[in-house]
């Protein structure tokens, strides 16, 4: 068969979650020629499917000064205006135009700008909707966070956290297919014309945790995540080490640091020395069937053992007792894990304090943010002495993010919604 499909994605995030769902749809459709076009970023979650020939990506890409968060500070945006910005959103718009006018359906992964996009290319197009939950105005805000009565009060007028130009693109006619991430969400848009469906959450899948190695059985184990846009992940590393040492604890800690592609272990070198960690040459050997688990390096201080894991999230995260998370969709799988969090807030561009408030929202208050080190410091202790708070956390993450299983219930949704549509 000659199908064919174009995926529009905004962001590491969605590039994950539009690649988890491209390979369920893999399996039902084999012969499908896939497109991705990554419009924030190069897409490098898609580099080994492309490798193997399973998709092609398209398009101009370009690396932007705020990561792809523009629209959380105007210095963001000019600096990304003056990096040609205009020039690589007209060219993006004319490739999706030109797919459109064929007939060829579209996917749009993300937000507002790739929904808008698959409207304007003219053809058929669905939508995966992954930034927005109405869990983030109707969960009460982190203790010490203060209330936001005006925004509330505007998304309960609403009914929703999608706004009203983006449920209309979701109405429209050509859109054949509209998924949320979570059935509270779903209702919302329901209300407002749009058939909205909430069938899984694909972020959850594929997280299958290596088995715990029996050195680490005796000790606490925390993961650490910095986000993966740089120089901000390297701030976050840094500032979420420097509340450790403040932690009233003598026990011995194993901090797994689970990166994506950067900050790469010889970025991370300078600062864990200014921490006063030092580089190990025992590292701990395969743990098991999985060696994909295994550390890229390994740092001590004290009793603070430190690994370094490009790639080692999903090996990883099932180990955690709690985290220590400055990013975004790894720290909401985390918690879908049952793995509660904490989070200090830096100078962005992406993990603000706005960021983190709204994520503590989102996530129903398993992930807790910190005003300072030292607070994150003393929260982390009561995490570490208490299995029942911590439990009670997890459930809560556990609820708000949904089982495993989405990827496959969307790729099916898609077969039958969208490509028959093509």
């Amino acid at each position: 068969m000659g199908e064919s499909l174009l995926v529009l994605s905004n962001g590491h995030g969605e590039d994950l979650i539009a690649m988890r769902v491209l390979e369920a749809l893999g399996h039902r459709q084999p012969q499908l020629q896939t497109a991705v076009l990554p419009l924030v970023g190069q897409g490098g979650a898609y580099g080994a499917a492309e490798a193997a020939g399973r998709l092609r990506r398209v398009g101009p890409q370009l690396l932007l000064p705020s990561g792809g968060f523009s629209n959380q500070s105007l210095r963001g945006l000019l600096a990304d205006l003056r990096a040609g910005l205009p020039l690589l959103s007209w060219r993006q718009w004319q490739l999706v135009r030109a797919w459109g006018r064929s007939g060829r359906p579209v996917l749009a992964v993300g937000d507002l700008l790739p929904l808008l996009l698959a409207w304007a290319g003219g053809g058929p197009y669905g939508f995966i909707g992954t930034p927005k939950s109405d869990y983030t105005w109707a969960s009460a805000p982190p203790l010490g966070w203060g209330a936001s009565p005006v925004a509330d009060a505007y998304h309960r007028l609403k009914g929703s956290e999608w706004d009203p130009w983006e449920w209309t693109l979701m109405a429209h006619r050509r859109c054949r297919l509209v998924v949320v991430r979570d059935a509270l969400t779903a209702r919302g848009l329901r209300r407002h014309g749009v058939a909205a469906l909430a069938p899984g959450n694909p972020m959850m899948d594929g997280l299958e945790a290596a088995p715990l190695p029996t050195r680490l059985r005796t000790r606490r184990r925390l993961l650490l995540l910095a986000g993966s846009r740089m120089p901000e992940a390297l701030r976050n590393a840094e500032q979420l080490l420097s509340a450790l040492n403040q932690l009233q604890s003598g026990a011995a800690i194993t901090v797994l640091l689970a990166t994506g592609r950067e900050p790469t272990p010889a970025q991370l070198a300078p600062l864990l020395q200014r921490q006063g960690f030092a580089v190990q040459g025992d590292e701990p050997g395969p743990t098991g069937p999985e060696p994909d688990a295994t550390p890229a390096a390994v740092w001590r201080r004290g009793p603070v053992e430190l690994w370094i894991g490009p790639g080692r999230f999903a090996a990883w995260a099932g180990w955690a007792e709690v985290g220590l998370a400055n990013a975004g969709t790894a720290t909401e799988q985390l918690t879908g894990l049952g793995i509660p969090a904490l989070s200090l807030p830096g100078d962005g561009p992406q993990f603000k304090a706005g960021f983190a408030r709204r994520q503590s929202r989102l996530l129903g208050g398993a992930v807790v943010p910190c005003r300072n080190a030292g607070q994150l410091a003393e929260r982390l202790q009561v995490l570490l002495t208490s299995p029942e708070l911590r439990c009670q956390l997890g459930r809560q993450g556990q609820r708000h993010m949904g089982p495993a299983g989405g990827s496959e219930a969307i790729a099916a949704l898609i077969k039958t919604r969208l490509l028959a549509a093509g």
